[in-house]
């Protein structure tokens, strides 16, 4: 083999790891800054109403 065929599957054996390590990470940047967009969840209800306790239940 030549030379060339080397140094082409040497590029391979790098390239190829090193761009889908790439892709990997810029998904997974992506999917972090959508969910951080996202609105926050509303709380169901709260505890008890205002008013609906006694006075020294604090």
């Amino acid at each position: 083999m030549s030379n060339w065929y080397f140094g082409l599957l040497d590029m391979a054996i790098v390239g190829v790891p090193a761009i889908v390590f790439g892709i990997w990470q810029l998904v997974s940047v992506n999917r972090a800054i959508a969910k951080d967009q996202e609105p926050p969840p509303l709380p169901e209800r709260a505890r008890h109403p205002v008013g609906e306790h006694r006075l020294d239940d604090r």
